[in-house]
C-alpha cells in the first residue's frame, strides 16, 4: 500500500537530506513536498523500483527550490551555496528514526508540539492528517509544526544523538509523546468516535521502531508491550453502532489473540531482566486483564499489588484513580469511597468526569443507586466524548 510505504520511508528520506543539506526546518519542508507528490503519482503511475531513491531526488530538488526562495539566504552566491542532490545510491544505510525522534522531542519544544511535529516528521502524516486526528483546524497544526522547527533551529539543535548523560532524559520525552498519541487513539478526549485509530496505530509502528533501536531499554519494551495489550481490546471496546462496552461486559473471544501474545511475551522478558519502571508496570497491569478468560476471573489482588508499585514509583491523577477501582474490587465499595474523597482533593482531579464516573460505579456497588444515577449524569456532562456521554447517560437511565 502506497501510504504504508511512504510512512515508512518518511524518517530515512529526511535523515539522508538532513545528513546531506543540514537545515532540519528545510529539508522536512521539502520532504512533505516530496511524499505529497508521490502520494499522487505513485498510485497513477505505479511505485518506482526505488522509491526511496526517487523521494530523495524529488526532495532535493525541492529542497533546492527553497533554498532559492529562501530570502535570507540570496545574498549568497548560488554557486557556492547549492549542493548536488544526494546519490541515491550513496546514501549510507543508516536508520535515522531514533535520531529524528530525539529532535522532534527536544526539550526546547512544548508537549503540543512534539506531538505534532513527531507526526508529521517521523511519521509521515500531512499537516491536514494530523488536524482531522487531533479535532483542531490545520492552520493550528500547521502553525505549531512552524513554531517547532524554528525553535529547534533556534536552540542551535544538531542532527546527531546527544550526549550519553543527556539520552536517558531525550527517551523519556518520546516515550512519553509516543504514549499520548496512543491514548489519544485509543480513547479519544472529545468528538463523534471512541477511537482514532490512525493515531493509536501510528503510535505502535513508532514505538516498534523505536524498540529496534534500543531493544535493551526496558522502558521502551515495557511501552511497546502495554499498547498491544491495551489495543488487543479493541475489537470489542464498542458495538456496531459506536457504543461503548465497558471491559467487564467485552466479548474476550474479539480481543486481538495475536497482540496479546506478543506483549505478553514482551513484558514477561523484560520484568524478568531488568530493573522496573512506570510503562513496565502498566503493561503488567494490562496483561493480568488479558489474561483473564472473564471478568470474573480477574485476579484484582495482583492487579492493586501493582498498582501500589505503581503509585508509589509514578504517581498521577489516573494511577490514582484506577487504583481505588481496584481497592473496591478487593477490599469493597465503602474503603474504595473513603479514599476516593481524600484524592479528589487534589487540584488535577478537581472537576473531572472520570472522578463522577468512578464515584458513580462505587456507589452502584455499594447500593446506592440513587446517588450513584446523580454522578453518572454528572460525569455525563463533564465529558467530551460523544461515546463516553452515551454510555454513561444509559448507565444513569439503567439505574
Amino acid at each position: 500500500m502506497v501510504e504504508d510505504l511512504l510512512r515508512e520511508l518518511a524518517p530515512q528520506v529526511l535523515g539522508a537530506l538532513v545528513r546531506h543539506h543540514g537545515g532540519f526546518d528545510l529539508c522536512e519542508d521539502a520532504v512533505q513536498e516530496a511524499l505529497l507528490a508521490a502520494s499522487l503519482q505513485w498510485p497513477e503511475e505505479g511505485i518506482p523500483g526505488n522509491p526511496k531513491g526517487w523521494l530523495i531526488t524529488v526532495a532535493s530538488r525541492r529542497w533546492i527550490e527553497l533554498w532559492r526562495n529562501d530570502s535570507a539566504r540570496r545574498r549568497r552566491e548560488e554557486a557556492a551555496a547549492v549542493q548536488a542532490p544526494p546519490d541515491p545510491d550513496l546514501v549510507p544505510a543508516v536508520d535515522d528514526t531514533l535520531t529524528l525522534l530525539l529532535l522532534c522531542c527536544h526539550p526546547a519544544l512544548t508537549t503540543v508540539s512534539q506531538v505534532a511535529l513527531t507526526l508529521r516528521a517521523v511519521g509521515g502524516l500531512g499537516t491536514a492528517e494530523i488536524a482531522r486526528a487531533f479535532l483542531v483546524p490545520e492552520t493550528t497544526i500547521g502553525q505549531r509544526i512552524s513554531r517547532a522547527k524554528q525553535r529547534i533551529k533556534a536552540s542551535g539543535a544538531e542532527f546527531g544523538l546527544p550526549p550519553p548523560a543527556e539520552l536517558v532524559k531525550r527517551v523519556d520525552a518520546v516515550l512519553r509523546v509516543l504514549y499520548l498519541i496512543f491514548n489519544e487513539g485509543y480513547t479519544a478526549s472529545s468528538g463523534s468516535t471512541l477511537h482514532r485509530v490512525e493515531l493509536s496505530a501510528e503510535a505502535i509502528r513508532l514505538t516498534r521502531q523505536l524498540h529496534s533501536r534500543l531493544p535493551q531499554d526496558a522502558e521502551v519494551a515495557g511501552l511497546l508491550a502495554l499498547m498491544l495489550l491495551t489495543d488487543a481490546r479493541r475489537p470489542a471496546r464498542t458495538r456496531t453502532d459506536g457504543a461503548l462496552v465497558p471491559l467487564a461486559d467485552q466479548d474476550r473471544g474479539r480481543w486481538n489473540a495475536g497482540f496479546i501474545a506478543e506483549g505478553t511475551a514482551l513484558i514477561t522478558a523484560t520484568l524478568a531482566s531488568a530493573p522496573i519502571g512506570p510503562y513496565q508496570l502498566q503493561a503488567a497491569i494490562a496483561a493480568v486483564h488479558d489474561d483473564a478468560a472473564r471478568a470474573e476471573d480477574t485476579d484484582w489482588l495482583q492487579i492493586l499489588g501493582l498498582y501500589e508499585l505503581l503509585h508509589a514509583s509514578a504517581p498521577g491523577p489516573m494511577v490514582t484513580l484506577n487504583r481505588i477501582v481496584a481497592v473496591a474490587m478487593v477490599r469493597g465499595a465503602r474503603v474504595a469511597l473513603l479514599e476516593l474523597a481524600d484524592a479528589e482533593t487534589d487540584p488535577a482531579l478537581a472537576g473531572h468526569h472520570r472522578v463522577s464516573t468512578v464515584r458513580a460505579h462505587l456507589l452502584d456497588m455499594a447500593g446506592d443507586r440513587e446517588a450513584a444515577r446523580e454522578h453518572y449524569r454528572l460525569a455525563a456532562k463533564r465529558t467530551l466524548s460523544v461515546p463516553e456521554q452515551r454510555y454513561l447517560e444509559s448507565r444513569a437511565a439503567m439505574l
